[in-house]
């Protein structure tokens, strides 16, 4: 199979998706003749014509209400907001209107968009353009959040987002546009030092959204993560030579619960790790479900390894992480308890 970095598979999805379905509109900042920040839509307006993928104005709330609107009338927007961090003047239209028409309507519309955005850290971007608030999105009924840790899958989940009548927020973990970063290391040379591709498909091809994936097979702890922290994962467990089975969730609503409940019970132990603040982040409703449903197997209490409870710290920005001395620390602790 072809090889790609995230950036061109995402690009790839966007491309098939278009072909596919001249319902599909690709619009947002920057997205249209500059080809998105990152350039995830190079191209796509120079080959679909500015009607069918174009540039918005630099208003997050009025590019989310426009493709409400448009998705209403038989659409399928597929929109950018460029950074993460500059979503939340769109929070309101993704909450009231995005999450509830379906319910609101009885059916009679449904809200069929993707709201796409970069997410987390690492590129040395500052506390404005490195936040991950998925937490924000798992705490919404009638949304779908999607966090990918790879080509192949980030195509295959986009399209499956594209093609869902309900919509779906989509977090593109910038440390992977360019390939898995070393996670062997608390910090990369730069942070694009390592361009690894990954194998993704051509053509028309899906992964079903709410359906984890076990990444390391292991049988002495579960270790749940998403998106970059997925790689600090398998460091940690190489270097400490504990057999933990790593769970690469992907979407983390709709939850794959069955496969969180059968790896725990089968391990006894679980680590939760993800880039976001500690306190009432995705971690924390991991955490509970973990108790609820695997009680009576736990040998240890459930670790959560998580970013800072800080405003995110750009001078401190590789500690702020966690990386695999942090998380093999918790492994550790969890395995001795």
């Amino acid at each position: 199979m072809p090889r790609r970095t995230m950036i061109e598979a995402i690009r790839d999805a966007m491309d098939v998706s278009m072909a596919r379905d001249e319902r599909v509109i690709v619009f947002g900042e920057d997205v249209g003749f500059f080809g998105g920040v990152f350039r995830c839509t190079q191209g796509l307006q120079a080959k679909y014509g500015k009607s069918r993928c174009f540039d918005a104005p630099i208003s997050e709330s009025g590019i989310v209400g426009a493709a409400i609107g448009m998705a209403a009338y038989g659409l399928k927007p597929c929109v950018e907001v460029q950074f993460a961090d500059y979503v939340y003047p769109a929070y309101d239209q993704i909450v009231s209107e995005a999450a509830r028409l379906r319910y609101r309507s009885n059916g009679d519309f449904t809200c069929p968009i993707v709201v796409r955005m970069p997410t987390g850290g690492g590129i040395f971007g500052g506390q404005t353009h490195s936040q991950s608030p998925e937490a924000l999105f798992t705490h919404v009924s009638g949304l779908k959040v999607v966090v990918p840790s790879n080509p192949h899958d980030a195509k295959g989940l986009l399209i499956a987002a594209i093609e869902d009548p309900d919509p779906v927020i989509f977090l593109e973990p910038k440390r992977l546009y360019n390939g898995p970063f070393d996670g062997h290391h608390e910090r990369p040379v730069t942070p694009w030092s390592k361009h690894e591709l990954g194998e993704v498909a051509d053509g028309h091809y899906t992964v079903p959204l709410g359906k984890a994936v076990i990444r390391r097979q292991g049988a002495a702890v579960t270790v749940l993560a998403y998106g970059t922290m997925v790689y600090v994962a398998q460091a940690a467990a190489e270097e400490t030579g504990i057999d933990a089975e790593i769970i690469d969730l992907r979407t983390l609503l709709p939850l794959d619960l069955e496969t969180i409940v059968a790896s725990v019970s089968k391990t006894g132990r679980c680590v939760v790790v993800h880039e976001a603040t500690l306190t009432s982040g995705f971690g924390a409703e991991l955490s509970a479900l973990v108790q609820e449903n695997c009680f009576h197997h736990l040998e240890a209490p459930v670790a959560r390894v998580t970013g800072w409870d800080t405003p995110y710290p750009h001078a401190q920005e590789w500690d702020y992480f966690p990386g695999p001395a942090r998380l093999g620390r918790a492994l550790v602790e969890t395995m001795e308890a």
